[in-house]
């Protein structure tokens, strides 16, 4: 598209985490995310086995930070994309990558509030019974 800036992807989590962590700040993504305690936000991004980014020149403008098997499901624990850079295709393509990258596998994700309406637009289907157990319960 005329006007829009060049977009790069890029797999892989060998990131810089000050610029991963400006990015969640920049998405609205750092609210729901432990941003300031950096060992943590280290061990997501380190032990995710499926990360796909965007860049526009040396500005990461968007993550998509998955766990899968690569033949069942890929969870999809973030998708992140700047405010400056949302309604531009970017979320949708890191998504479309990240499926590509496990063809076989399903993508399955916990949807932020703002962002609920924005799965199905692009295909997803809501699935009512998904459950979570917060980390800081026991199980019973």
């Amino acid at each position: 598209m005329e006007g829009l800036p060049e977009i790069r992807y890029q797999a892989g989590n060998e990131l810089d985490l000050q610029q991963v962590i400006e990015l969640y700040v920049a998405s609205t993504l750092g609210e729901r995310r432990p941003v300031n305690d950096l060992a943590r936000m280290k061990e997501m991004l380190e032990r995710a086995n499926l990360v796909w980014t965007a860049w526009e020149g040396e500005l990461l403008v968007g993550i998509a930070r998955s766990l899968t098997d690569f033949v069942y499901a890929t969870y999809v624990s973030d998708l992140a994309v700047r405010v400056s850079h949302q309604r531009t295709g970017i979320g949708k393509e890191l998504l479309r990558r990240t499926k590509t990258s496990a063809p076989q596998a399903s993508l399955v994700l916990l949807a932020a509030p703002a962002a609920a309406e924005y799965y199905s637009k692009v295909g997803f289907e809501h699935m009512p019974r998904a459950w979570m157990l917060p980390a800081n319960q026991p199980i019973r």
